[in-house]
């Protein structure tokens, strides 16, 4: 036994002096092992990054919460005189009552379970704030500890909910619980607002305290980047204002708006009804998408202020020509075009009162002047039917449908053809801004909190469809919508203070059975303007679908309830002066024949005309436009004279100031392309005799761009090398 007891010891010594001098059993390093036992690893969380108005106004952010939680295990406590656990359940569950949504009983409930190391206050105690974490901490009760958490806080609530989307906790993982963009600009740029987690490494006991002299790796957490928005928190809120009231006032089934810089194409305000709020979620179900960017549907009659730009660029719109409204037939087989009074027209009217009238027939003629592969390309110009390319997510294109006569003419309109709300502010942009349209966005810049470099977003143009005095031309056209009486908008949109250019808009809704919705209040009603028009530095577009109306209302009526206060209150905001309140001129040329030609000329100067004078005469015997005709302030007036007759410098006229000099010189005119005379066959000064022919090519804007360009870069391939 003795022999045996000694073998066994001895053996026990040499594997306790091996395993001492070596380090490890079985090949496994026991120092490994002692420090993975002890070994404590925590996650440092990356705060979400700050999103922020133009201004700097925060709009989302992180905000602290707690949970309250409760030690039950006897087994916390280390020191009886300090306990980590619930001591007095019933006196605990008596002072947290006061301060929790729960009962008394339902706590001591909780507090008495049976092996559970820790509970749990279910909701009622999650997501306390700040405040009331202080009060339970100052009651100083045994085994109650809260856990700090983070949660995403809107401090306005309703505010361009479906743009700016929201975060919330995603499912849990190794690293825990994260807060992730579920919408809306939280969700497109979630990667750089959630930003890297960073970890803490330490040598622990059982209960997770740190041993003494234990070495730390810290590895710190990145933070999210900060956004900096084109919304504006004032405008924003006047437009939430607006839309609020409209929807108390009438139930639309649908709204949406857009407020933007036409210089920049920075969005300064976007809203939609239904809506959501972006902290509790209540109004998600109603709609999930941002309806400006993802939804398409039928302009109507805003669709044309392009339809017009493209007339005017193309010198096929003449305010003062004469056509007979009420119907138009595109063939013999299908129904006519009607205009909106069911088809009666209003006699045989003035083009320029066919704008204002909002007269489809008006449209079709001119679709029939300036020809269909014409429009259609106009369409594509303006980028109608192509996505904007905005920073959110699933935007819609809309169609544009041009396969059979009849769509051809009712896309001129805005029938058939479907847009987005950004589409059209887009296209708008061109009108306000002298021809060059700009590309929408909403994200001014984004910035690294930690190193504060900032990446800022450029304003892009998207094109250039009509030239600047076209554009201008069209401004002064869609000002007399609003200012004559006969025009669309007269009794709705105008502004105190300041001049408007716009145009409303009233589209049939598609039917699921087939064809529109019938009765009068089941149309989308809309309005883009801009203002002031002389230099707009407001677009604002305003959709209102199925308002529910008074026999004594019209479908305008909520529109401009959301348009008029937020365009006045917002000019006013950005200190946008009050114009000069004036009417956009409008003169009856009169008789000028046998006038001197000196004084003709000075009449037409008071008038605020521009007089080009033909011949080297003395007195007037023709010209154009002719007695009576109405003319806009600014416009040329051709007046013949007697003696010879002499070619003025055509360059950068339109169409239809070269027709009337092809009409008062009784001359055989033959016309080059379109746009604006870049060449004439007559030289200036050039005396000429009736029937002769003249022959003017014309260019578009984009073209003179273009060709400008090549010839500059001619011009450097040609220069001699250094």
């Amino acid at each position: 036994m003795f022999s045996l007891f000694g073998l066994l010891f001895f053996v026990l010594a040499v594997r306790i002096f091996t395993i001492q001098y070596t380090g490890e059993v079985e090949g496994k390093a026991l120092a490994a092992k002692a420090a993975q036992k002890y070994m404590r690893t925590e996650v440092l969380k990356a705060s979400r990054g700050t999103i922020y108005d133009r201004q700097g106004e925060v709009i989302a952010e992180d905000s602290a919460s707690y949970t309250l939680v409760a030690i039950l295990n006897k087994k916390a406590t280390t020191n009886p005189k300090r306990p980590n656990h619930v001591t007095d359940p019933e006196g605990t569950a008596r002072e947290l009552a006061k301060h929790i949504s729960l009962s008394e009983e339902e706590i001591y409930k909780l507090l008495t379970k049976k092996n559970r190391y820790q509970v749990e206050f279910g909701q009622a105690g999650r997501d306390l704030p700040h405040h009331i974490k202080k009060k339970i901490e100052a009651l100083k009760l045994p085994g109650i500890t809260f856990i700090k958490d983070t949660k995403r806080f809107y401090p306005n609530g309703i505010f361009a909910s479906h743009l700016i989307g929201y975060a919330q906790k995603g499912e849990e993982d190794e690293k825990g619980e994260d807060i992730t963009g579920s919408t809306g600009i939280e969700k497109s740029y979630d990667k750089l607002l959630k930003g890297t987690d960073g970890s803490l490494k330490y040598s622990g006991d059982v209960w997770d305290y740190i041993l003494p002299n234990s070495e730390k790796q810290v590895v710190e957490p990145k933070d999210g980047n900060d956004l900096y928005l084109t919304i504006d928190k004032k405008i924003q809120t006047f437009l939430e204002d607006a839309m609020n009231q409209v929807e108390k006032e009438h139930s639309p089934s649908r709204m949406m708006a857009i407020v933007a810089d036409p210089k920049t194409g920075a969005i300064l305000g976007m809203g939609q009804r239904p809506t959501f709020h972006p902290t509790t979620r209540e109004g998600i179900d109603k709609t999930w998408h941002n309806e400006v960017v993802e939804a398409s549907f039928e302009p109507g009659s805003t669709m044309k202020v392009f339809s017009l730009a493209a007339a005017v660029e193309e010198g096929v719109f003449n305010p003062n020509e004469q056509f007979k409204s009420g119907v138009y037939y595109v063939d013999k087989k299908q129904p006519p075009i009607k205009d909106h009074n069911y088809g009666r027209g209003w006699g045989t009217i003035p083009y320029l009162e066919g704008v204002q009238r909002s007269s489809n027939v008006a449209f079709a003629n001119l679709l029939e002047k300036m020809g269909t592969d014409t429009w259609k390309q106009y369409m594509e110009k303006f980028k109608f039917g192509v996505k904007t390319g905005i920073e959110l997510p699933n935007e819609a294109t809309g169609k544009i449908l041009y396969n059979y006569p009849v769509e051809k003419v009712t896309s001129v309109f805005g029938q058939g053809t479907t847009v987005t709300s950004l589409q059209m502010v887009q296209a708008m942009s061109a009108i306000a801004n002298d021809g060059k349209m700009m590309k929408p966005y909403v994200v001014e810049k984004i910035v690294d909190p930690q190193s504060g470099e900032e990446k800022k977003t450029n304003p892009e143009s998207s094109g250039q469809p009509i030239s600047a005095e076209s554009a201008k031309k069209v401004r002064d056209y869609l000002e007399t919508v609003i200012t004559e009486k006969k025009g669309t908008g007269h009794q709705f949109y105008q502004l105190e203070g300041y001049s408007v250019a716009g145009k409303t808009g009233t589209s049939q809704i598609p039917s699921p059975t087939g064809g529109y919705l019938q009765g009068r209040e089941n149309y989308i009603f809309s309005f883009i303007g801009i203002a002031p028009k002389e230099d707009p530095k407001l677009i604002m577009y305003v959709m209102v679908e199925k308002p529910k109306l008074k026999e004594t209302e019209n479908g305008a009526l909520p529109v401009s309830k959301i348009f008029k206060p937020v365009m006045q209150n917002s000019l006013k905001y950005l200190n946008i002066q009050p114009e000069q309140k004036r009417k956009t001129k409008l003169s009856k040329v009169p008789d000028l024949t046998k006038m001197k030609a000196e004084e003709a000329v000075n009449s037409m100067k008071e008038s605020g005309l521009q007089p080009i004078v033909l011949g080297n005469g003395d007195t007037v015997v023709s010209h154009s436009p002719s007695q009576g005709e109405k003319v806009l302030e600014g416009e040329k007036v051709v007046l013949r004279t007697d003696g010879d007759l002499l070619i003025p410098d055509m360059r950068n006229w339109s169409k239809r100031d070269v027709l009337k000099v092809a009409q008062v010189g009784k001359l055989k005119i033959n016309i080059v392309g379109t746009g604006f005379a870049v060449k004439q066959n007559l030289k200036p000064g050039t005396k000429v005799r009736e029937g002769d022919s003249l022959v003017v090519n014309f260019e578009t804007q984009l073209q003179m761009i273009e060709k400008k360009k090549a010839n500059e870069t001619a011009d450097q391939d040609e220069r001699p090398l250094n």
